[in-house]
């Protein structure tokens, strides 16, 4: 019996070959090579498209078969190549946001769609995440994930609010992957656009579960590794947040320090970290914590 292979491994297998074709010396052959990938590619799209035709046909019964088609990986990049997919993009960026608006709504900030035009979607962070010096680590670990999820198909971001140098003494290490949005794809980051090129190579970040055991009772805080990092879970008024257990202004670690409402005193240095709006370090110094994006629906989980 052959051993099945994962949808990734053919797509890698698909831009390798396709990388090689187009590195052909002889023109004549690469432009064969070309039609030939593109004929096969029509043929196939002219088959799906008969067949949703056909399922269309079949009203509620094929509604079933489309949803269930729809959760299938592979079968659904295959509808997304040859625009089959039964849910609108526009509906799907949505969907992928309504999954990261509680993580967002817990460091006081949001995130709305303001344009979705050619394939391009127009995004907007509000309150604590406008303009927030963490905005980007927060717009690459929870939201471009999430749209990498729902729209793969993407063709780019344009994002207001997004500010691109951290404050000073802020941890680094936000330079993180691009969502993956298709060949030639651009993401434009607070009227930047960044090729989708200088992204390859990266190892994307994972939502890893937490243990329920683990959440702290309200008011209190705790601290705890996933996958080896250090992190800071803490309980505000009911609303759970998590941070990087690395104080912004000293470095040492927060679990010693004293949690009075939302705010954190480091017990190495007295610097007060105001965690609901994203960890920014009281009496306006330029110091913020590192926010760690965290989402509690389908189990506690957080993006490293």
């Amino acid at each position: 019996m052959a051993t099945e292979t994962h949808p990734g491994e053919l797509l890698d297998r698909v831009q390798q070959l396709s990388q090689q074709v187009d590195e052909l010396s002889d023109p004549r052959a690469r432009e064969l090579a070309q039609e030939l990938v593109a004929t096969v590619i029509a043929m196939y799209g002219d088959g799906l498209e008969r067949i949703m035709a056909t399922i269309h046909a079949a009203r509620e019964a094929g509604e079933t078969i489309l949803d269930e088609l729809a959760q299938d990986g592979a079968v659904g990049s295959l509808l997304l190549i040859h625009d089959l997919y039964p849910v609108p993009l526009q509906e799907r960026v949505i969907e992928a946001l309504d999954t990261v608006r509680p993580y967002m709504e817990s460091h006081g900030g949001n995130v709305e769609l303001v344009d979705l035009q050619d394939g391009v979607a127009t995004l907007r962070l509000e309150g604590s995440c406008h303009g927030c010096a963490a905005s980007r680590a927060t717009l690459e670990l929870a939201i471009k994930q999430a749209l990498d999820e729902h729209a793969p198909d993407l063709v780019g971001l344009d994002v207001q609010g997004v500010t691109e140098p951290a404050p000073a003494g802020a941890a680094e290490g936000f330079a993180l992957p691009m969502v993956h949005a298709g060949p030639g794809a651009d993401l434009g980051l607070g009227g930047g656009v960044l090729p989708m090129a200088e992204a390859a190579g990266t190892d994307a970040a994972r939502w890893l579960p937490v243990p329920t055991s683990e959440r702290p009772p309200t008011g209190t805080f705790r601290a705890l590794r996933v996958d080896g990092t250090p992190l800071l879970l803490a309980d505000v008024d009911g609303t759970l947040l998590a941070y990087a257990n690395a104080c912004a202004a000293c470095g040492e670690p927060l679990d010693s320090g004293q949690l009075d409402g939302g705010m954190l005193r480091c017990a190495a240095c007295s610097v007060e970290f105001d965690l609901p709006r994203a960890g920014r370090a009281a009496g306006g110094e330029p110091l913020q914590l590192r926010p760690v994006p965290l989402l509690e629906s389908g189990g506690l989980r957080v993006a490293l």
